[in-house]
């Protein structure tokens, strides 16, 4: 399971954190706003939505101790009480039908199985409960595609298995998913564009 990569998790910290003072954090605001109930935020990275949950019960899963690290001193720093847990998405501990919402932020990029994972949102989700996610995904344009195409396996490596040319929105159409979502431009040129915002609720 252990998926380690630390000098990637020290270089998210700071493009994170300055990506957020730009206007990411609105994003999650946005993102955060939504969610209900007991809530499991797999692949937290970080933790930089941790202060936007408002009422809610947060479980927090991510496999990069790194990451985990700074998340825990993050959401200690912040007085935000959350349950951190080191897993991964393909493979949830936890029962079925414990959560009312999953918040999927910029995390399925970098899943090793998509489809598994949406599987497993569906499992734990209860009757009525929601996916809401904050994404970088395929772009609609052919020739930007093409370049995210090519870029995909490098940008990978250097970036903790991320992978710039997922088709987020199709795949949760496909795990079952009815998706509502907007997309927007974000970020400085690179790969990583366009984001989407969305809620996708179970069929």
């Amino acid at each position: 399971m252990p998926r380690t990569h630390p000098v990637f998790a020290r270089a998210y910290e700071r493009i994170s954190t300055a990506l957020n003072r730009a206007g990411e954090v609105d994003h999650r605001r946005e993102l955060a706003a939504g969610a209900t109930g007991r809530v499991l935020e797999p692949g937290a990275g970080n933790g930089l939505n941790f202060e936007q949950y408002q009422g809610v019960e947060v479980v927090a899963m991510e496999p990069e101790p790194t990451m985990l690290r700074l998340a825990a001193e993050r959401a200690s720093r912040d007085g935000v009480p959350i349950r951190l847990v080191r897993g991964v998405a393909e493979d949830l501990p936890f029962p079925d039908r414990s959560f009312d919402t999953v918040v999927a932020s910029l995390v399925l990029c970098s899943v090793a199985d998509p489809a598994n994972v949406l599987e497993e949102f569906r499992r734990v989700l209860r009757p009525g409960g929601t996916v809401r996610f904050l994404e970088h995904v395929r772009s609609e344009s052919r020739s930007w595609a093409a370049v995210q195409d090519t870029m995909s396996v490098p940008w990978s490596w250097f970036a903790g298995g991320c992978h710039p040319n997922r088709d987020t929105i199709a795949a949760l159409q496909r795990a079952g998913f009815r998706v509502e979502g907007k997309r927007f431009p974000f970020g400085p040129p690179s790969p990583c564009r366009p984001h989407v915002l969305g809620v996708a609720r179970l069929a």
